[in-house]
């Protein structure tokens, strides 16, 4: 790296404006903290009052030549090696939308992965673009959706071409929410050869490529963009995020100036100084301890694998599962069990966790429970945490009980019936869901957890996907997006 990565241009400037009495004549109304309640301003502390300041303030991204907002975004994409970075704040969710105004403009094809993030179907109503959909490899022992095949890739990018000419892009996830990644070089290889750009939803791996025994970044395995939920793991405030175009080095194949474009569309003109200075300090601790702080957790989530894989009933996934389709590697900072062998599901084992030591997971399906570490995650919490699961699992446990796991229909094959923005924006009627079969859907519905969309806009309503989503419901899942979450009526195009 060439950049000066142990400083933090954009945070420091916040921090210089914040803390020397400047004259606050300017939004936001709070003035500093003086003006802030009582409450919020012992919750908060002053310090963060004072630095949520307002965008186009001189010396901070304008006046001067290079803004320290400018030369943070470009600190950022170095360390990602990207050619452009642009800092969110409204989470991976923005990026996404921002992609899909870029590249699925009205009416234009792309092929996306059917348990893509729903932000991306979002992105397609506000696009006008039409998706084609490609499944993922899927466990049908545990109910795990992997990534796409290089092979599942190829075939749907042939159908959607020779279904509706020019396809603009690819959407993939990797990792996913179980931590397995798909196999990204031979995915872009696929693409790249189809003549289309791959775009590649690394929400849940904004800490890959910063040690050698974590699946390296996929812009550095040609991808053509890839989204990093920073939050997630290595530390920035909750709702931030970064997209990266363009690997460094590497041939263009997604237009920068649109997506900025686009960018402007989808980000707010009072966007926050808090969470972008902590983007900025966040690249600047992965850049520069990064690679000593993942050693600690990695070695701490390897302890924890070791004594939880003690525990009768439960079984570690992980590395064995590397090399079945749709898994290329995977990330040692998810840490899933599987919990068919304790009789009880993943929904009851975390319940228990939460009940009786005020444990919270990050995930829990019927059949696992996944929990996710972050950068530098401290081992006393670990090696507690792996204590208060080995009683849980011997005190709630049933021998013997397996209950059935709910599958999605046709491994999440579904007919689009039309494009989501013409199912979403369209005329529509709530009917029981009983009389819902056939018609189509103008929501997007997912069983949360584990958050694969069961349904979307534009996606015709069929028995099996009320059957598993009633299954859902009833093993303890939130039905995330649905109208009526008891999921006895549902909103469909009227007609």
């Amino acid at each position: 790296m060439t950049g000066e990565q142990p400083t933090a241009p954009y945070l420091d400037a916040v921090v210089a404006y914040g803390f020397r009495g400047p004259g606050r004549f300017h939004v936001p109304g709070h003035k500093g903290g003086p003006g802030a309640d009582p409450g919020l301003r012992h919750a908060l502390g002053d310090n963060a009052l004072a630095l949520d300041v307002p965008q186009d303030i001189r010396g901070i991204d304008t006046g001067v030549e290079h803004p320290p907002f400018q030369r943070a975004e470009e600190l950022a994409a170095e360390a990602y090696g990207a050619q452009r970075t642009w800092f969110l704040t409204n989470g991976a969710t923005q990026g996404n939308h921002a992609l899909a105004l870029a590249l699925a403009p009205l009416g234009a094809t792309v092929v996306a992965q059917r348990n893509a993030h729903a932000s991306l179907v979002d992105g397609l109503v506000l696009s006008g673009g039409r998706p084609h959909f490609v499944a993922p490899a899927y466990d049908e022992e545990l109910g795990m959706a992997h990534g796409v095949t290089p092979e599942a890739l190829a075939e749907a990018l042939a159908q959607a071409a020779a279904g509706g000419g020019r396809v603009h892009a690819a959407f993939v996830v990797s990792p996913t929410y179980y931590g397995m990644v798909a196999d990204v070089p031979a995915l872009a290889e696929v693409a790249h050869a189809a003549g289309v750009p791959l775009v590649v939803d690394q929400a849940w791996g904004p800490h890959f490529g910063f040690h050698p025994d974590l699946p390296e970044s996929a812009l550095r395995q040609g991808a053509d963009a890839v989204l990093t939920s920073t939050h997630k793991i290595v530390g920035s405030l909750t709702q931030s995020a970064m997209l990266h175009v363009g690997a460094r080095g590497e041939p263009a194949r997604i237009d920068v100036d649109r997506v900025a474009r686009a960018m402007r569309l989808v980000r707010s003109t009072s966007p926050s100084s808090l969470l972008m200075a902590s983007l900025d300090a966040a690249r600047r601790q992965l850049a520069v301890h990064g690679e000593a702080l993942l050693h600690e957790t990695l070695a701490a989530s390897r302890r924890l694998r070791e004594k939880l894989a003690t525990v009768p009933g439960l079984a570690v996934i992980g590395a064995e599962q590397v090399g079945r389709p749709g898994v290329a590697g995977w990330d040692p900072l998810r840490v899933v069990l599987d919990v068919r062998g304790t009789g009880r599901t993943g929904y009851e084992v975390a319940d228990a966790l939460r009940r009786s030591y005020d444990a919270h997971v990050e995930l829990a399906t019927q059949a696992t429970v996944v929990l996710v570490l972050g950068m530098g995650q401290p081992e006393e919490d670990l090696v507690r945490l792996g204590g208060d699961i080995d009683e849980i699992v011997k005190r709630i446990s049933v021998p013997g009980r397996r209950d059935a796991i709910s599958r999605p229909p046709a491994a999440l094959r579904y007919e689009v019936a039309v494009p989501p923005r013409e199912a979403f924006l369209g005329e529509a009627e709530r009917v029981p869901v009983d009389d819902a079969v056939g018609c189509i859907s103008c929501e997007s519905i997912a069983g949360y957890p584990p958050g694969i969309p069961a349904l979307l806009p534009g996606e015709r309503i069929t028995a099996e996907v009320v059957a598993y989503l009633r299954g859902l419901r009833a093993a303890g899942a939130r039905l995330h997006g649905a109208s009526d979450p008891e999921f006895r009526s549902v909103t469909v195009l009227a007609g």
